[in-house]
């Protein structure tokens, strides 16, 4: 199996000399301009149960991130620049799963090397202007209570994730986009963002799409910080997206307006970052057109434990359950498939993270599927999972 294009090769080995060649110089002291991070993840997934077949698939996710503080750089106020490269290798055990929603939130098509971000950002007191290759859910629709588990669905909602011609700018292939973000106090922000609606980064095939024939996503969400977030999300496309079942007279798809909406809750629950045993929980709700995409809407919810051993500060537990609910369209089209169509498909996932060496992280995870693929008539799959992390 071939795991990575010669591009990619170039890529990862552009981005590991870069980090290298960054980390030799004695710049990076406390008060250094320069900021880098690099995490290597590489899993093991797949159906133990239920799916086609039951077996696993290898994985792995390297990513590089570099960021400058153009102020202590070049005197630049206010001023930062933002880059970031990706690789991906390995299999797909969603194949194997058969699920619309995915397993997996490192797993993806055509494994490859990527710039993933690359944006200049620049502050203005209480707002900010970025502007780039930029990741739509580095800041909308995230929570942080969402974050360690490993089911895509936890990242973003998937009535959002299954639009666009090639998906939305999000992991794995971002778009060009300017995001503004307003904060009229320490507790309160207003941000909006349009992102070209054609997703594509260099290393991808074509690269970065420049010419916008596709319009843009829009998207605007406003929320309250005092403790935890609430907050409340609204996209849109500027152009018309292609409806999954009616056609126009002359047989080409009727042209729909792609919309949604989400809100999100993100709380602790139970002490607070630091204490023994801290429990955080979120919730999430979306909807959508339900015309142009699989899903008419779902909801996430779950629970995140820190420090659930006192003598081991960064063992984490999390519980969470994704359903997405399936539009009419959509299960018409299972129906015109031959297959039962379900309503919805839904995961539950317990997962358990610990750090076992200064810079490794061991974090088994387990799985259950309930209508995969939006089959009624499947078996439940059940996935197993083994995240390793190396922070480099």
């Amino acid at each position: 199996m071939t795991v990575t294009t010669m591009g990619g090769r170039r890529l990862a080995l552009l981005g590991l000399a870069f980090g290298a060649a960054l980390l030799s110089q004695p710049a990076f002291a406390q008060d250094s301009a320069w900021a880098l991070a690099a995490t290597y993840t590489a899993d093991v997934a797949g159906p133990v149960s239920g799916g086609a077949s039951q077996a696993g698939r290898f994985l792995d996710n390297l990513m590089i991130e570099g960021d400058l503080d153009l102020d202590k750089a070049i005197g630049w106020a206010g001023a930062t620049a933002h880059l970031s490269l990706l690789n991906n290798s390995g299999g797909a055990p969603n194949d194997l799963a058969g699920t619309l929603q995915g397993i997996n939130n490192i797993e993806v098509t055509r494994p490859r090397g990527k710039v993933y971000e690359a944006w200049l950002q620049q502050d203005f007191g209480r707002a900010s202007v970025r502007a780039g290759l930029y990741d739509l859910n580095s800041e909308f629709y995230t929570t942080d209570a969402s974050g360690l588990l490993i089911a895509p669905p936890f990242g973003i909602g998937s009535e959002l994730a299954a639009t666009g011609p090639n998906g939305p700018s999000i992991f794995p292939s971002t778009a060009l986009g300017l995001r503004v973000r307003i904060a009229p106090s320490d507790a309160t922000y207003i941000q909006a963002a349009a992102i070209n609606a054609k997703a594509g980064a260099l290393g991808d095939p074509g690269g970065v799409n420049t010419d916008f024939d596709d319009g843009v996503l829009l998207a605007a969400e406003a929320g309250w910080t005092r403790r935890g977030k609430v907050a409340v999300g609204l996209w849109r496309y500027s152009r018309d997206q292609n409806d999954i079942v009616d056609l126009d007279a002359a047989g080409l798809p009727v042209q729909r307006t792609a919309a949604g909406a989400y809100l999100l809750v993100d709380h602790p629950l139970r002490g607070a970052q630091g204490d023994i045993r801290a429990v955080a929980g979120f919730l999430r709700v979306g909807v959508s057109d339900g015309d142009t995409t699989p899903f008419k809407g779902g909801g996430q919810a779950g629970l995140l434990m820190t420090q659930v051993f006192g003598g081991r500060p960064d063992s984490a537990l999390s519980l969470g359950v994704a359903y997405g609910g399936l539009s009419d369209k959509f299960q018409q089209t299972l129906a015109g498939g031959g297959l039962s169509a379900a309503s919805s498909e839904s995961t539950l996932e317990l997962t358990y993270a610990d750090k076992v060496a200064p810079r490794l992280s061991l974090q088994p995870s387990l799985q259950y599927v309930v209508h995969p693929g939006g089959d009624r008539d499947a078996e439940a799959a059940v996935v197993l999972a083994l995240r390793v992390s190396i922070d480099l």
